[in-house]
Protein backbone atom coordinates (compact mmCIF):
# COMPACT_ATOMS: atom_id res chain seq x y z
CA UNK A 1 0.00 0.00 0.00
CA UNK A 2 1.20 3.48 -0.85
CA UNK A 3 2.16 5.66 2.13
CA UNK A 4 2.57 9.42 2.05
CA UNK A 5 6.20 10.54 2.36
CA UNK A 6 7.65 14.02 2.68
CA UNK A 7 11.13 15.43 2.29
CA UNK A 8 12.57 18.93 2.43
CA UNK A 9 12.11 19.40 -1.31
CA UNK A 10 9.03 17.36 -2.31
CA UNK A 11 5.97 15.57 -0.94
CA UNK A 12 4.53 12.36 -2.37
CA UNK A 13 0.85 12.71 -3.25
CA UNK A 14 0.00 9.40 -4.91
CA UNK A 15 1.00 6.42 -6.99
CA UNK A 16 -0.25 5.26 -10.40
CA UNK A 17 1.41 1.84 -10.47
CA UNK A 18 -1.03 -0.70 -11.94
CA UNK A 19 -1.22 -3.49 -14.51
CA UNK A 20 -2.94 -1.24 -17.08
CA UNK A 21 0.25 0.81 -17.46
CA UNK A 22 1.71 -2.01 -19.54
CA UNK A 23 -0.82 -1.05 -22.25
CA UNK A 24 1.02 2.25 -22.75
CA UNK A 25 4.53 0.81 -22.70
CA UNK A 26 5.37 0.52 -18.99
CA UNK A 27 7.58 -2.33 -17.86
CA UNK A 28 11.00 -1.23 -19.02
CA UNK A 29 13.34 1.39 -17.62
CA UNK A 30 12.75 4.89 -18.96
CA UNK A 31 9.43 4.06 -20.68
CA UNK A 32 7.88 7.38 -19.63
CA UNK A 33 10.48 9.62 -21.29
CA UNK A 34 11.97 7.56 -24.12
CA UNK A 35 8.84 6.72 -26.13
CA UNK A 36 8.01 9.61 -28.52
CA UNK A 37 4.49 8.24 -29.08
CA UNK A 38 3.58 8.53 -25.39
CA UNK A 39 1.93 11.77 -24.27
CA UNK A 40 0.51 12.63 -20.85
CA UNK A 41 -1.40 15.36 -19.03
CA UNK A 42 -1.92 15.98 -15.31
CA UNK A 43 -4.92 17.13 -13.33
CA UNK A 44 -5.00 17.66 -9.57
CA UNK A 45 -5.88 14.02 -8.79
CA UNK A 46 -5.73 12.31 -12.16
CA UNK A 47 -3.27 11.48 -14.91
CA UNK A 48 -4.11 10.97 -18.59
CA UNK A 49 -1.75 8.86 -20.70
CA UNK A 50 -2.14 8.30 -24.44
CA UNK A 51 -0.17 5.91 -26.63
CA UNK A 52 -1.04 5.39 -30.30
CA UNK A 53 -4.75 4.43 -30.21
CA UNK A 54 -5.29 4.13 -26.45
CA UNK A 55 -6.14 6.68 -23.75
CA UNK A 56 -5.68 5.67 -20.12
CA UNK A 57 -7.12 7.75 -17.25
CA UNK A 58 -5.69 7.04 -13.80
CA UNK A 59 -6.94 8.58 -10.57
CA UNK A 60 -4.68 8.99 -7.54
CA UNK A 61 -4.70 10.48 -4.05
CA UNK A 62 -8.41 11.40 -3.93
CA UNK A 63 -11.85 9.81 -3.87
CA UNK A 64 -13.59 12.91 -5.23
CA UNK A 65 -16.56 12.33 -7.53
CA UNK A 66 -15.11 14.83 -9.99
CA UNK A 67 -12.06 12.60 -10.50
CA UNK A 68 -12.18 9.60 -12.82
CA UNK A 69 -12.51 6.07 -11.57
CA UNK A 70 -9.18 4.55 -10.58
CA UNK A 71 -8.63 3.21 -14.12
CA UNK A 72 -10.52 4.05 -17.33
CA UNK A 73 -9.44 2.92 -20.81
CA UNK A 74 -10.62 4.68 -23.98
CA UNK A 75 -10.04 3.44 -27.51
CA UNK A 76 -11.01 6.19 -29.98
CA UNK A 77 -12.33 5.33 -33.42
CA UNK A 78 -9.31 6.32 -35.53
CA UNK A 79 -8.72 5.96 -39.26
CA UNK A 80 -6.65 2.84 -40.05
CA UNK A 81 -6.14 3.98 -43.65
CA UNK A 82 -4.27 7.11 -42.58
CA UNK A 83 -2.55 5.33 -39.66
CA UNK A 84 -4.17 7.91 -37.40
CA UNK A 85 -2.98 7.97 -33.81
CA UNK A 86 -3.14 10.23 -30.76
CA UNK A 87 -0.41 12.88 -30.65
CA UNK A 88 -1.56 15.26 -27.87
CA UNK A 89 -3.78 15.14 -24.80
CA UNK A 90 -5.02 17.61 -22.18
CA UNK A 91 -7.64 18.07 -19.46
CA UNK A 92 -10.43 20.66 -19.61
CA UNK A 93 -11.73 21.67 -16.18
CA UNK A 94 -14.65 24.10 -15.66
CA UNK A 95 -14.97 24.75 -11.94
CA UNK A 96 -18.20 26.77 -12.11
CA UNK A 97 -20.14 23.74 -13.35
CA UNK A 98 -17.93 20.95 -11.98
CA UNK A 99 -17.24 19.70 -15.51
CA UNK A 100 -14.04 17.80 -16.20
CA UNK A 101 -13.29 16.14 -19.56
CA UNK A 102 -10.26 14.99 -21.50
CA UNK A 103 -9.48 16.17 -25.04
CA UNK A 104 -7.09 14.42 -27.44
CA UNK A 105 -5.49 15.59 -30.68
CA UNK A 106 -4.70 13.19 -33.51
CA UNK A 107 -2.16 12.91 -36.31
CA UNK A 108 -4.94 13.74 -38.83
CA UNK A 109 -5.86 17.07 -37.24
CA UNK A 110 -8.93 16.06 -35.22
CA UNK A 111 -9.90 17.00 -31.66
CA UNK A 112 -11.71 14.30 -29.65
CA UNK A 113 -13.60 15.05 -26.41
CA UNK A 114 -14.35 12.33 -23.84
CA UNK A 115 -15.96 12.20 -20.41
CA UNK A 116 -14.26 10.76 -17.33
CA UNK A 117 -16.15 7.50 -17.95
CA UNK A 118 -14.82 7.28 -21.48
CA UNK A 119 -18.02 8.37 -23.25
CA UNK A 120 -17.55 10.16 -26.56
CA UNK A 121 -18.71 13.81 -26.56
CA UNK A 122 -17.45 15.73 -29.57
CA UNK A 123 -15.18 15.47 -32.62
CA UNK A 124 -13.93 18.33 -34.78
CA UNK A 125 -11.43 18.81 -37.58
CA UNK A 126 -8.90 21.62 -37.09
CA UNK A 127 -6.67 21.29 -40.16
CA UNK A 128 -5.21 18.27 -41.99
CA UNK A 129 -1.96 17.49 -40.22
CA UNK A 130 -0.43 16.41 -36.94
CA UNK A 131 -1.52 18.14 -33.74
CA UNK A 132 1.65 18.77 -31.73
CA UNK A 133 0.31 20.22 -28.51
CA UNK A 134 -2.82 21.46 -26.73
CA UNK A 135 -2.42 24.50 -24.50
CA UNK A 136 -5.02 25.64 -21.97
CA UNK A 137 -4.48 29.04 -20.38
CA UNK A 138 -6.24 32.17 -19.21
CA UNK A 139 -6.18 35.09 -16.83
CA UNK A 140 -8.06 34.75 -13.55
CA UNK A 141 -11.13 36.93 -13.49
CA UNK A 142 -11.54 39.86 -11.10
CA UNK A 143 -14.93 41.41 -10.41
CA UNK A 144 -13.38 44.89 -10.47
CA UNK A 145 -11.91 44.43 -13.94
CA UNK A 146 -13.24 43.90 -17.43
CA UNK A 147 -14.85 40.47 -17.62
CA UNK A 148 -14.04 39.91 -21.28
CA UNK A 149 -12.99 36.28 -21.55
CA UNK A 150 -9.30 35.67 -22.14
CA UNK A 151 -9.53 31.94 -21.39
CA UNK A 152 -8.61 29.83 -24.36
CA UNK A 153 -7.51 26.50 -25.77
CA UNK A 154 -4.64 26.75 -28.24
CA UNK A 155 -3.97 23.98 -30.77
CA UNK A 156 -0.42 23.82 -32.14
CA UNK A 157 0.38 22.14 -35.47
CA UNK A 158 3.46 22.35 -37.73
CA UNK A 159 3.35 25.97 -38.91
CA UNK A 160 -0.26 26.44 -37.74
CA UNK A 161 -1.89 27.84 -34.59
CA UNK A 162 -5.61 27.60 -33.77
CA UNK A 163 -7.48 29.28 -30.93
CA UNK A 164 -10.76 28.27 -29.27
CA UNK A 165 -12.43 30.68 -26.87
CA UNK A 166 -13.07 28.99 -23.54
CA UNK A 167 -16.66 30.26 -23.39
CA UNK A 168 -17.58 28.41 -26.60
CA UNK A 169 -16.22 25.11 -25.30
CA UNK A 170 -17.95 25.69 -21.98
CA UNK A 171 -21.32 26.25 -23.69
CA UNK A 172 -20.97 23.01 -25.63
CA UNK A 173 -19.96 21.01 -22.54
CA UNK A 174 -22.79 22.54 -20.49
CA UNK A 175 -25.27 21.37 -23.12
CA UNK A 176 -23.73 17.89 -23.04
CA UNK A 177 -23.72 17.90 -19.22
CA UNK A 178 -27.40 18.90 -18.98
CA UNK A 179 -28.50 16.34 -21.56
CA UNK A 180 -26.49 13.63 -19.84
CA UNK A 181 -27.99 14.28 -16.41
CA UNK A 182 -31.59 14.72 -17.57
CA UNK A 183 -31.41 11.29 -19.20
CA UNK A 184 -29.34 9.71 -16.43
CA UNK A 185 -31.64 6.80 -15.60
CA UNK A 186 -32.06 5.55 -19.16
CA UNK A 187 -28.76 6.79 -20.58
CA UNK A 188 -26.70 4.45 -22.69
CA UNK A 189 -23.05 5.18 -23.52
CA UNK A 190 -22.50 6.47 -27.02
CA UNK A 191 -21.05 3.91 -29.35
CA UNK A 192 -17.41 4.47 -30.18
CA UNK A 193 -18.20 3.79 -33.83
CA UNK A 194 -20.47 6.85 -33.97
CA UNK A 195 -17.56 9.28 -33.94
CA UNK A 196 -18.38 10.79 -37.31
CA UNK A 197 -17.31 14.16 -38.73
CA UNK A 198 -20.46 15.79 -37.34
CA UNK A 199 -21.72 15.77 -33.75
CA UNK A 200 -25.07 16.85 -32.25
CA UNK A 201 -23.44 19.97 -30.81
CA UNK A 202 -22.24 21.40 -34.14
CA UNK A 203 -18.85 22.88 -34.92
CA UNK A 204 -17.10 24.96 -32.30
CA UNK A 205 -16.01 28.34 -33.71
CA UNK A 206 -12.27 28.91 -33.74
CA UNK A 207 -9.57 31.03 -35.38
CA UNK A 208 -6.77 29.65 -37.52
CA UNK A 209 -3.41 31.22 -38.42
CA UNK A 210 -0.46 30.21 -40.58
CA UNK A 211 2.80 30.96 -38.74
CA UNK A 212 5.17 29.14 -41.10
CA UNK A 213 6.82 32.19 -42.70
CA UNK A 214 10.13 31.26 -41.04
CA UNK A 215 9.64 27.51 -41.44
CA UNK A 216 7.44 24.93 -39.73
CA UNK A 217 7.36 25.29 -35.98
CA UNK A 218 8.08 22.59 -33.43
CA UNK A 219 6.12 24.41 -30.73
CA UNK A 220 4.14 27.62 -30.42
CA UNK A 221 1.88 29.53 -28.05
CA UNK A 222 -0.44 32.53 -28.02
CA UNK A 223 0.98 34.77 -25.31
CA UNK A 224 -1.95 37.18 -24.99
CA UNK A 225 -3.69 40.21 -26.44
CA UNK A 226 -1.53 42.91 -28.01
CA UNK A 227 -2.26 46.42 -29.36
CA UNK A 228 -3.02 46.92 -33.07
CA UNK A 229 -0.35 48.10 -35.51
CA UNK A 230 0.51 51.79 -35.30
CA UNK A 231 -1.63 54.01 -37.54
CA UNK A 232 -3.54 51.08 -39.01
CA UNK A 233 -6.76 52.16 -40.66
CA UNK A 234 -9.94 50.20 -41.08
CA UNK A 235 -12.34 50.73 -43.95
CA UNK A 236 -16.08 50.32 -43.46
CA UNK A 237 -18.20 50.07 -46.57
CA UNK A 238 -21.89 50.85 -46.41
CA UNK A 239 -23.71 49.43 -49.42
CA UNK A 240 -26.82 51.56 -48.94
CA UNK A 241 -24.94 54.86 -49.28
CA UNK A 242 -21.90 53.60 -51.22
CA UNK A 243 -19.71 55.58 -48.84
CA UNK A 244 -16.37 54.77 -47.23
CA UNK A 245 -15.67 55.74 -43.64
CA UNK A 246 -12.13 55.50 -42.33
CA UNK A 247 -11.48 55.01 -38.63
CA UNK A 248 -9.16 53.41 -36.14
CA UNK A 249 -9.23 49.63 -35.95
CA UNK A 250 -11.24 48.07 -33.11
CA UNK A 251 -10.28 44.48 -33.87
CA UNK A 252 -8.55 42.29 -31.30
CA UNK A 253 -4.99 41.16 -31.95
CA UNK A 254 -2.96 38.39 -30.34
CA UNK A 255 0.76 37.79 -30.06
CA UNK A 256 2.10 34.35 -30.94
CA UNK A 257 5.60 32.99 -30.33
CA UNK A 258 6.89 29.99 -32.28
CA UNK A 259 10.09 27.91 -32.16
CA UNK A 260 11.44 25.62 -34.85
CA UNK A 261 14.30 24.45 -37.03
CA UNK A 262 14.76 27.44 -39.37
CA UNK A 263 14.10 30.12 -36.73
CA UNK A 264 14.95 29.49 -33.10
CA UNK A 265 12.30 32.03 -32.08
CA UNK A 266 9.77 33.94 -34.17
CA UNK A 267 6.88 36.21 -33.21
CA UNK A 268 3.67 37.12 -35.02
CA UNK A 269 0.76 39.52 -34.65
CA UNK A 270 -2.44 37.54 -35.15
CA UNK A 271 -5.50 39.34 -36.46
CA UNK A 272 -9.08 38.18 -36.09
CA UNK A 273 -9.77 39.33 -39.65
CA UNK A 274 -8.69 37.35 -42.69
CA UNK A 275 -7.87 40.62 -44.48
CA UNK A 276 -7.01 44.09 -43.20
CA UNK A 277 -6.30 45.97 -46.44
CA UNK A 278 -8.55 48.36 -48.37
CA UNK A 279 -8.72 45.94 -51.31
CA UNK A 280 -9.51 43.09 -48.97
CA UNK A 281 -12.30 45.04 -47.31
CA UNK A 282 -13.89 45.80 -50.69
CA UNK A 283 -13.50 42.24 -51.96
CA UNK A 284 -14.96 40.81 -48.76
CA UNK A 285 -18.20 42.67 -49.58
CA UNK A 286 -18.29 42.60 -53.38
CA UNK A 287 -17.10 39.08 -54.13
CA UNK A 288 -19.63 37.19 -51.96
CA UNK A 289 -22.54 39.20 -53.37
CA UNK A 290 -21.34 38.71 -56.95
CA UNK A 291 -20.69 35.03 -56.44
CA UNK A 292 -24.12 34.58 -54.86
CA UNK A 293 -25.78 36.14 -57.94
CA UNK A 294 -23.81 33.99 -60.37
CA UNK A 295 -24.50 30.88 -58.32
CA UNK A 296 -28.24 31.49 -58.25
CA UNK A 297 -28.32 31.89 -62.04
CA UNK A 298 -26.20 28.77 -62.52
CA UNK A 299 -28.59 26.67 -60.44
CA UNK A 300 -31.36 27.43 -62.93
CA UNK A 301 -29.42 25.52 -65.61
CA UNK A 302 -27.67 22.88 -63.54
CA UNK A 303 -30.28 22.09 -60.90
CA UNK A 304 -30.99 18.58 -62.15
CA UNK A 305 -27.31 17.63 -62.21
CA UNK A 306 -26.45 18.90 -58.74
CA UNK A 307 -28.70 16.49 -56.84
CA UNK A 308 -26.38 13.62 -55.95
CA UNK A 309 -26.59 11.61 -52.71
CA UNK A 310 -22.89 12.09 -52.13
CA UNK A 311 -21.73 12.61 -48.55
CA UNK A 312 -20.24 16.05 -47.94
CA UNK A 313 -16.63 16.20 -46.83
CA UNK A 314 -15.32 18.31 -43.98
CA UNK A 315 -14.13 21.65 -45.30
CA UNK A 316 -10.99 23.20 -43.88
CA UNK A 317 -11.20 26.70 -42.47
CA UNK A 318 -9.34 29.54 -44.16
CA UNK A 319 -6.47 31.28 -42.39
CA UNK A 320 -6.73 34.64 -40.68
CA UNK A 321 -3.89 37.10 -41.10
CA UNK A 322 -0.62 36.55 -39.21
CA UNK A 323 1.90 39.40 -39.56
CA UNK A 324 5.55 38.58 -38.73
CA UNK A 325 7.11 40.76 -36.04
CA UNK A 326 10.62 39.40 -35.56
CA UNK A 327 12.70 36.22 -35.67
CA UNK A 328 16.00 34.87 -34.40
CA UNK A 329 17.99 32.65 -36.79
CA UNK A 330 21.18 31.04 -35.50
CA UNK A 331 22.01 27.98 -37.60
CA UNK A 332 22.49 25.17 -36.63
CA UNK A 333 20.64 25.96 -33.39
CA UNK A 334 16.98 24.85 -33.42
CA UNK A 335 14.15 25.75 -31.09
CA UNK A 336 12.55 22.70 -29.45
CA UNK A 337 10.04 23.51 -26.70
CA UNK A 338 8.55 26.52 -24.98
CA UNK A 339 6.50 27.11 -21.85
CA UNK A 340 4.59 30.23 -20.81
CA UNK A 341 4.32 31.97 -17.47
CA UNK A 342 0.77 32.34 -16.05
CA UNK A 343 0.46 35.92 -17.32
CA UNK A 344 2.04 35.08 -20.68
CA UNK A 345 4.68 37.81 -20.31
CA UNK A 346 7.59 35.34 -20.06
CA UNK A 347 8.44 32.28 -22.14
CA UNK A 348 11.15 29.71 -21.43
CA UNK A 349 12.53 28.24 -24.67
CA UNK A 350 14.83 25.23 -24.99
CA UNK A 351 17.03 24.66 -28.05
CA UNK A 352 19.10 21.88 -29.62
CA UNK A 353 22.38 23.18 -28.19
CA UNK A 354 21.36 22.78 -24.55
CA UNK A 355 20.48 26.42 -23.95
CA UNK A 356 17.40 27.86 -22.26
CA UNK A 357 16.24 31.34 -23.28
CA UNK A 358 13.96 33.45 -21.09
CA UNK A 359 11.97 35.64 -23.48
CA UNK A 360 10.03 38.77 -22.58
CA UNK A 361 7.02 38.25 -24.85
CA UNK A 362 5.94 41.90 -24.68
CA UNK A 363 9.28 43.48 -25.58
CA UNK A 364 10.31 40.36 -27.60
CA UNK A 365 13.77 40.45 -25.98
CA UNK A 366 15.76 37.62 -24.39
CA UNK A 367 16.33 38.66 -20.78
CA UNK A 368 18.20 35.59 -19.48
CA UNK A 369 20.16 32.61 -20.78
CA UNK A 370 21.17 29.27 -19.29
CA UNK A 371 23.71 26.88 -20.87
CA UNK A 372 24.43 23.18 -20.47
CA UNK A 373 20.87 21.84 -20.25
CA UNK A 374 20.43 19.38 -23.14
CA UNK A 375 17.02 17.69 -23.42
CA UNK A 376 15.73 19.95 -20.65
CA UNK A 377 12.09 20.67 -19.80
CA UNK A 378 10.85 23.82 -18.11
CA UNK A 379 7.75 24.76 -16.13
CA UNK A 380 6.92 27.94 -14.24
CA UNK A 381 5.94 27.65 -10.57
CA UNK A 382 5.39 29.88 -7.54
CA UNK A 383 7.28 29.70 -4.25
CA UNK A 384 6.99 31.41 -0.87
CA UNK A 385 10.08 33.56 -1.25
CA UNK A 386 8.61 36.96 -0.36
CA UNK A 387 6.67 35.75 2.66
CA UNK A 388 7.18 37.66 5.91
CA UNK A 389 8.12 34.83 8.27
CA UNK A 390 7.86 37.02 11.38
CA UNK A 391 4.27 38.00 10.62
CA UNK A 392 3.40 34.45 9.62
CA UNK A 393 4.81 32.94 12.83
CA UNK A 394 2.60 35.22 14.96
CA UNK A 395 -0.48 33.42 13.64
CA UNK A 396 -0.88 29.69 13.24
CA UNK A 397 -3.73 30.20 10.79
CA UNK A 398 -1.99 32.49 8.33
CA UNK A 399 -3.06 31.79 4.75
CA UNK A 400 -0.54 32.94 2.12
CA UNK A 401 -1.87 35.33 -0.50
CA UNK A 402 -0.71 35.93 -4.06
CA UNK A 403 1.73 38.68 -3.06
CA UNK A 404 3.59 36.22 -0.82
CA UNK A 405 4.59 34.10 -3.80
CA UNK A 406 7.40 34.68 -6.24
CA UNK A 407 7.46 33.43 -9.82
CA UNK A 408 10.16 30.81 -10.41
CA UNK A 409 11.28 28.50 -13.19
CA UNK A 410 11.72 24.77 -12.64
CA UNK A 411 14.31 23.28 -15.02
CA UNK A 412 14.45 19.51 -15.33
CA UNK A 413 17.86 18.41 -16.59
CA UNK A 414 17.46 14.65 -17.24
CA UNK A 415 21.11 14.12 -18.16
CA UNK A 416 22.13 15.53 -14.77
CA UNK A 417 19.29 13.81 -12.93
CA UNK A 418 18.21 17.02 -11.17
CA UNK A 419 15.50 19.67 -11.08
CA UNK A 420 16.66 23.23 -10.46
CA UNK A 421 14.43 26.08 -9.31
CA UNK A 422 15.42 29.63 -10.32
CA UNK A 423 13.83 32.86 -9.18
CA UNK A 424 12.47 35.12 -11.94
CA UNK A 425 13.55 37.19 -13.68
CA UNK A 426 17.17 37.54 -12.64
CA UNK A 427 17.12 35.93 -9.19
CA UNK A 428 19.38 33.17 -7.86
CA UNK A 429 18.99 29.42 -7.96
CA UNK A 430 16.85 28.53 -4.95
CA UNK A 431 16.98 24.74 -4.88
CA UNK A 432 18.45 21.62 -6.48
CA UNK A 433 16.34 18.44 -6.32
CA UNK A 434 17.66 14.99 -7.18
CA UNK A 435 15.32 12.88 -9.35
CA UNK A 436 15.27 9.45 -10.98
CA UNK A 437 16.43 8.93 -14.54
CA UNK A 438 12.96 8.03 -15.82
CA UNK A 439 11.20 11.00 -14.19
CA UNK A 440 9.19 13.76 -15.82
CA UNK A 441 7.92 17.13 -14.57
CA UNK A 442 4.22 17.89 -15.05
CA UNK A 443 1.77 20.64 -14.16
CA UNK A 444 -2.00 20.52 -13.59
CA UNK A 445 -4.06 22.13 -16.31
CA UNK A 446 -5.54 25.63 -16.01
CA UNK A 447 -9.01 25.65 -14.44
CA UNK A 448 -11.63 27.66 -16.30
CA UNK A 449 -13.88 29.93 -14.27
CA UNK A 450 -11.71 30.32 -11.15
CA UNK A 451 -11.90 33.88 -9.84
CA UNK A 452 -9.73 36.14 -7.70
CA UNK A 453 -12.28 35.97 -4.87
CA UNK A 454 -11.61 32.28 -4.21
CA UNK A 455 -8.55 31.22 -2.14
CA UNK A 456 -5.41 31.64 -4.17
CA UNK A 457 -3.96 28.40 -5.51
CA UNK A 458 -0.28 28.80 -6.41
CA UNK A 459 1.26 27.33 -9.53
CA UNK A 460 2.79 23.97 -8.63
CA UNK A 461 5.06 21.49 -10.37
CA UNK A 462 4.77 17.72 -9.93
CA UNK A 463 7.43 15.06 -10.46
CA UNK A 464 6.33 11.70 -11.90
CA UNK A 465 8.71 8.77 -11.50
CA UNK A 466 7.87 6.44 -14.36
CA UNK A 467 9.77 3.49 -12.94
CA UNK A 468 8.07 3.48 -9.53
CA UNK A 469 4.80 5.26 -10.40
CA UNK A 470 5.25 7.75 -7.55
CA UNK A 471 3.89 11.28 -8.01
CA UNK A 472 5.38 14.06 -5.87
CA UNK A 473 4.73 17.78 -5.65
CA UNK A 474 7.68 20.15 -5.30
CA UNK A 475 7.44 22.01 -2.01
CA UNK A 476 6.80 25.72 -2.36
CA UNK A 477 8.68 26.69 0.79
CA UNK A 478 12.46 26.92 1.11
CA UNK A 479 12.79 25.65 4.68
Amino acid sequence: MWRRKQSSSSTEVGCIACEELSLVGAGKEGWLVEDPNLVCALDTHALALAHNSLILLLGFGSSSSSSPDSRVSIRPDLSPIESEHITAIEWLVFEDYDIRVVVAGTSSGYLLFYSLLGHFIHKQMIYPGRILKLRVRGTKRDLTQDTTSSEEVCVVMPGIVARFDGSHIQSMLRQWFEETHTQYWDQKPKKRGSEGPETPYGRLPFQLWNVSKYGTCADAAITGIMPPPLMELQVFWFLNSAAFIVGQSSQRYYCAVAVGEDAVVSAFRLSEDKSRSLVGAILSKVVPATFSTIASVSRMFWRSEQMSPRKSEVKTQSFARASPLTCLKDHPRKGEKLTLSPSGTLAAITDSLGRILLLDTQALVVVRLWKGYRDASCLFMEMLVKRDTAAASSSNYYEPVKSDYCLCLAIHAPRKGIVEIWQMRTGPRLRIIQCAKGAKILQPTYRFGSSMTSPYVPLEVFLLNGDSGQISVLNRTLN
